[in-house]
């Protein structure tokens, strides 16, 4: 949609374009309370801004929002953002089952990264990189892979 079709919707209907986007009610809800928005680099700075100051109960209910890295999902987004994993081999996707089962363990929640256009292996190689981070820097990195995808959803939302 437009971006001037987005600024005119019910708040109700952008809260639910944005939730596809992104699982964090309060986030959805900020975005949408924002607007009109002048331009799409204008939602999109808003949107960092929001992401940056939710708490960690709120961002753990945007990536509860998420499907495991190799995982079959419903969400349209996340398939298309998994595409790569889809053309896996058996042994890179076991390794990404069993990366997921110790990343959650270790962090206790979903191992999140911009999938969008990068071949299953990289994202395994991604993980096992991230399980040596502390939680606090992992949850830093967390973020900033949960802006990226931010970014590219609304972007292909208002395309």
């Amino acid at each position: 949609m437009r971006l001037d079709t987005f600024n005119a919707l019910p708040a109700s209907e952008a809260t639910t374009h944005l939730t596809a986007c992104c699982a964090s009610p309060e986030w959805a809800g900020a975005l949408a309370a924002g607007r009109p928005y002048p331009s799409v680099e204008a939602l999109l700075a808003q949107a960092d801004a929001e992401l940056a100051v939710l708490d960690e109960p709120e961002v753990d209910l945007a990536l509860a929002g998420h499907p495991r890295i190799g995982e079959r999902s419903a969400h349209a987004a996340s398939q298309r953002e998994q595409a790569g994993v889809a053309a896996a081999d058996a042994a890179v996707l076991a390794g990404l089952a069993d990366g997921n089962r110790a990343y959650e363990e270790r962090f206790g929640y979903v191992y999140l990264v911009c999938a969008d256009g990068r071949p299953a292996a990289d994202l395994l190689a991604v993980l096992h990189e991230r399980l040596a981070h502390d939680p606090p820097a992992e949850r830093r990195v967390v973020r900033a892979e949960l802006a990226k995808i931010n970014d590219i959803r609304l972007r292909r939302l208002l395309e």
